[in-house]
């Protein structure tokens, strides 16, 4: 039993008759005449009889009716979908994003989306880098954010911000007055930050504190900036991190200028091997303005 079949069944079903099925589908009733008994040729029963003169289903007809009627809606709502994806009032982004931009930029740049794009569902994987560039390459997710670019074959990647390193710390640090913080000035202090292996800034980093004479102890070493926000908060130290996140936003911690300054950049990437979304450029474009205004 094919669509076709199923429809014109269900309207006989539904409408008593193959001329008053053939009306409501707009049809001739030959057509719907033959169509239906080349489906009882194909079954190899009735599902029809003429009792004195009328059309009556028979027993097999009303033991399919019920599915076959269940299955048809089913076609028609998921020709309504199909419908409604090429008109572009639904679909589906996929992204992956690191921590410190999940907590800043991202839930901004996706609000301003959705307010254009209410019916598009998300999905969002928050992960550490190498795990994004695995999404990225397998198709798991269509676009991924991170604070340095992806180095794989076939991902692209485009720089939106440059984004400096900050000192983290308690308002009430001795140092929480000062306008910028350097190296000489958190020499010997216990640090939070990324190991010198572990992003683009770290070894820059090592160089700054071994200009001023010292070297970059660090008491706790986090692969994600936001770990050090009840870090700092606890006392174990000052957080030399990204400035991307609102550090504002956490309870007694202030965030200053390291200098000299340290740059991450803050990236989106695709895969060039894969389709892109077409919800890409309209996201991107909300990404853009949401990191201009911060």
């Amino acid at each position: 039993m094919n669509a076709r079949q199923l429809e014109i069944f269900r309207a006989i079903m539904r409408d008593g008759s193959l001329t008053a099925a053939a009306n409501s589908l707009a049809v001739s009733q030959p057509a719907v005449s033959k169509v239906l008994h080349h489906l009882e040729g194909q079954l190899g029963y009735k599902l029809f009889e003429r009792i004195g003169g009328r059309l009556t289903a028979t027993a097999e007809a009303h033991l399919l009716y019920s599915d076959a009627d269940r299955v048809f809606r089913e076609i028609e709502v998921l020709k309504d979908l199909a419908r409604t994806i090429g008109e572009r009032k639904v679909g589906l982004l996929r992204i992956g994003a690191s921590m410190p931009v999940t907590f800043s930029v991202l839930p901004k740049a996706l609000a301003a989306f959705q307010q254009g794009h209410p019916t598009v569902k998300i999905q969002l994987h928050a992960l550490p880098k190498r795990e994004i560039a695995e999404q990225l390459l397998i198709g798991d997710i269509d676009l991924g954010l991170t604070l340095s670019t992806i180095q794989a074959p076939t991902v692209k990647s485009e720089i939106l911000a440059s984004v400096g390193i900050v000192a983290v710390m308690l308002k009430s640090d001795p140092l929480a007055q000062k306008a910028e913080i350097t190296a000489a000035d958190v020499i010997g202090r216990p640090l939070i930050s990324y190991g010198s292996n572990a992003s683009d800034v770290g070894v820059p980093m090592d160089e700054a504190f071994e200009i001023a004479g010292g070297a970059r102890q660090i008491n706790v070493q986090i692969s994600s900036s936001i770990a050090a926000a009840p870090l700092v908060q606890q006392g174990l130290g000052i957080a030399l991190v990204d400035g991307l996140v609102e550090w504002s936003q956490f309870d007694g911690l202030v965030a200053i200028p390291f200098v000299p300054a340290l740059m991450m950049n803050f990236a989106i990437s695709t895969n060039s091997a894969r389709p892109i979304s077409r919800f890409y450029r309209p996201f991107l474009k909300n990404l853009r303005d949401t990191v201009k205004v911060g």
